[in-house]
């Protein structure tokens, strides 16, 4: 894999504190790296330095001659007075980008809504971000930086650009780095994962599950040392310590470990014990919509209808999901079930009990407390009660959100956006509601203290609807998914997965409508050719090659398995060494890919 860009010992202080120490980490052909990290961890400095945007304080960015780099940055923005098309092709000929099935691939992915001709300055900033994006996505760039690429993306958007990414270059070629809090979406798209953290950056094999998996086992290892008091894990030490003989077996009991780790885990959620606990606070009744429909007047004086004669019932305990294109209907939905707008048409029946609460998306909860301190504005609520009967008090759940003791001093309106969506979380789960709304609710949250709200959550008893484009959440907090769609209700048994293949059979069946068309980049289907006879000397010898195969694809398998747990076990600040492995692992990739190849090539021979 040819090297592209690289830096080398990159320091940065800002005068607040160190953001990067000494960081040393490379790009090169064949890499689609996540990077994760805590707000204000540095990860979009680090990118920005090795995009060539920022220049670092100490140490130095190194590029291969020749290497085009194209980048999305949160700050970017789009030249106001040029229309969406030149915004995007620039001043090419009609002919040059609609001859290219590439570019119309990504108009049709990312701005099938608007008009060529609208002036940038007249679209939201939602659609703005997405013209950049497409922009940046239209250039022939061999390493691609994309900073929170899926904000503004809905759930069809982001698994359209996931795709997008993994058939964008050919195997082993071209580079990609990308900053996102989208779990599902780095694990689509990343194959290592590079973790700022405190100054430094470790590096992990695999998207963002194996990162998760590789971090625990780490933080077990590290646990280990300094709890030397148990022999289970000073026998586990005395085993590292051992000779080569013994680390032959080495990734084999790594494997066992990572498996131990998650063994005893219990489910996430105790349904049984959520749905007894939320039927003891709501009743029977929850929320019904009974035939609603809700129409609103238009410019040109008539109506507009946007949900038409909804059935539904939501009972106690129930965890929804809603999904649905903007402008659907999700949030009129939203408010119906919150008691904020009545229905044009049939009716909404709540129960007694309930008590309805919601995450707005607009931080309206803590503009009344935007003068005072953390600690003031929590310290009026008493402790919450938990599905499994324990409570917690408004400091310990501060803690579980991610707040420090010298944050609690903090007045509200000069905290983080982050940080301002925790309390605001907080705030709404202290006034114990037990239906809680959901609108978006991980704009600006990093992935660790998303994991610690979705932790929260699976704990907390009473019914729970969910709007997001977050798919990872919508997955793990949610146990059913519904879409909003032509203005009905829609169930949907197989999830958001259901989803993303109904929106894009509705789509191709509606034959391309949108500004820039179709798009569509599939071709029509050819009948597959039809079997060559073979002698029987011949299909022995192709069985035989067969067979060869798959033992040495069984093999890499094993091969890989073995050099992945070996980074996990190696000295992380060892860059060449890091390295090496890194390369092994890529030299598998590639002879396995090869075989794969070779392995349909001769499963279709023989006609399996």
């Amino acid at each position: 894999m040819a090297h592209l860009l690289g830096a080398q010992s990159i320091g940065l202080d800002f005068g607040t504190g160190t953001v990067l120490d000494g960081v040393t980490v490379g790009l090169e052909d064949g890499d689609r790296i996540g990077i994760v990290g805590s707000n204000g961890a540095g990860k979009s400095s680090l990118m920005a330095i090795l995009a060539g945007r920022l220049a670092p304080h100490s140490g130095q960015v190194t590029t291969t001659r020749g290497t085009r780099v194209g980048v999305l940055d949160q700050s970017d923005h789009v030249d106001e007075s040029l229309s969406v098309l030149e915004a995007i092709v620039g001043d090419a000929d009609t002919h040059e980008w609609a001859s290219d099935p590439r570019i119309r691939d990504i108009m049709s992915g990312l701005v099938p809504d608007l008009p060529a001709d609208a002036k940038v300055g007249t679209l939201s900033g939602g659609q703005q971000r997405r013209v950049a994006l497409a922009a940046v996505l239209t250039g022939d760039h061999d390493v691609v930086f994309l900073d929170e690429p899926t904000n503004h993306l809905d759930v069809e958007g982001v698994a359209w650009l996931a795709d997008h990414l993994n058939r964008r270059w050919a195997r082993g070629r071209g580079a990609l780095a990308v900053v996102t809090h989208d779990r599902w979406f780095l694990d689509a798209v990343t194959e290592r994962t590079w973790e700022v953290h405190d100054g430094v950056v470790d590096m992990y094999e695999g998207g963002y599950a194996a990162y998760v998996l590789q971090r625990v086992e780490r933080d077990r290892i590290a646990a280990a040392t300094e709890t030397k008091r148990q022999n289970l894990m000073r026998k586990e030490l005395a085993w590292l310590r051992r000779g080569a003989p013994a680390r032959t077996s080495k990734p084999k009991f790594r494997i066992d470990a990572a498996n131990a780790l998650i063994a005893d885990v219990p489910p996430v959620r105790d349904q049984v014990q959520l749905t007894r606990m939320a039927t003891a606070r709501l009743g029977k009744d929850v929320v019904e919509l009974v035939r609603c429909s809700v129409s609103y007047p238009t410019a040109e004086g008539g109506t507009r209808e946007v949900l038409r004669e909804i059935d539904w019932n939501i009972g106690p305990g129930e965890r929804v999901g809603l999904l649905g294109e903007n402008g659907a209907g999700k949030s009129t939905l939203l408010r119906l079930i919150t008691g904020d707008q009545e229905p044009t048409s049939g009716r909404v029946k709540t129960g007694m009990t309930v008590r309805v609460a919601q995450l707005s998306q607009q931080l309206a909860e803590l503009d009344e407390h935007a003068e005072e301190r953390v600690s003031g504005v929590v310290k009026q609520f008493t402790s919450i009660a938990l599905a499994d009967g324990s409570e917690m008090s408004p400091t310990q759940l501060l803690e579980r959100l991610g707040f420090t003791s010298a944050q609690l001093k903090t007045q509200v309106k000069r905290l983080s956006g982050g940080q301002r969506r925790r309390l605001q979380l907080l705030l709404v789960l202290l006034s114990e509601p037990n239906v809680l709304v959901l609108d978006e609710p991980t704009n600006d949250l990093d992935t660790d203290v998303l994991a610690a709200m979705e932790d929260l959550l699976d704990s907390w008893p009473g019914t729970l609807v969910v709007v997001s484009h977050d798919r990872y959440l919508l997955e793990r907090v949610t146990d059913d998914q519904y879409a909003v769609l032509d203005g009905g209700l829609r169930h949907l048994p197989g999830g958001v997965d259901e989803y993303v293949e109904l929106t894009r059979t509705r789509r191709a069946a509606a034959d391309g409508v949108g500004t820039f068309g179709g798009g569509s980049s599939s071709t029509a289907a050819t009948p597959a050719p039809q079997a060559v006879q073979l002698s029987g000397s011949e299909q022995r010898a192709l069985e035989k090659e067969l067979q060869s195969v798959e033992r040495r694809m069984a093999k890499i398998g094993e091969l890989t398995e073995g050099v992945h747990h070996e980074m996990v076990m190696h000295d992380q600040s060892d860059f060449a060494g890091l390295a090496a492995l890194t390369k092994q692992i890529g030299e598998l990739e590639v002879e396995n890919a090869d075989l794969e190849e070779r392995w349909l090539d001769l499963s279709e021979q023989l006609g399996r």
